[in-house]
């Protein structure tokens, strides 16, 4: 009983975690999109000479609104673990109930609270454990699916980095930017270690 407690516990420190990291990353995308809006006037503003550069920004710009939507969807997914764990709170309350009241009594009672914990009660603690590990799984994929479209995200960077060298008089201010792009995506990497690791604790 106190096992359960506890790992409804731990799983209900590693969602807030979780939501906690997704909000960081949502806040970066937004700033990607900024920046890339911004990217692409001074593309805009250097000419012929920064066409590609221009390009690479509008992708960028694609980049972190796929991102906020993908975002959106994983806290989305860590609402749903809160609403499954906080039934399983319930049911760990129910138990303790149901233990006391097993305790307390004797003979058909007593037999009767047995059967209950071991049929119904059982198997919607049991069902419910394996509701957090299937959106446990799904968080695991979401996030694994994400860090691909961050590494898409990190090769456009790289590129616009290479296309600002090609941007003539206004090379200096679109490598500033293409290095605001690299850095920012390097934070939303990490975040995406950091929510792996969590989903691995």
């Amino acid at each position: 009983m106190a096992a359960a407690t506890q790992d409804t516990g731990r799983e209900l420190r590693r969602i807030v975690r979780t939501n906690e990291e997704i909000k960081s990353v949502v806040a970066t995308a937004f700033k990607i999109n900024l920046m890339a809006m911004n990217a692409i006037f001074l593309a805009k503003r250097a000419g012929q000479t920064a066409l590609g550069f221009g390009v690479l920004s509008n992708e960028l710009r694609r980049f972190a609104t796929d991102l906020q939507k993908q975002m959106a969807l994983l806290r989305e997914m860590t609402y749903g673990s809160v609403s499954t764990v906080t039934a399983l709170v319930k049911q760990a309350r129910l138990s303790r109930v149901l233990e006391r009241a097993r305790e307390e009594s004797s003979g058909a009672g007593r037999k009767l609270i047995d059967e209950f914990m071991r049929t119904r009660h059982g198997l919607e603690v049991s069902r419910q454990r394996e509701q957090i590990a299937s959106l446990h799984r799904r968080l695991s994929q979401m996030i694994a699916d994400t860090a691909q479209l961050v590494e898409l995200g990190s090769v456009l960077a790289r590129s616009a980095k290479i296309e600002a060298a090609y941007g003539g008089p206004s090379a200096a201010a679109l490598m500033q930017v293409s290095s605001d792009f690299e850095r920012t995506i390097g934070e939303i990497q990490r975040s995406l270690v950091t929510l792996t690791k969590q989903q691995d604790d």
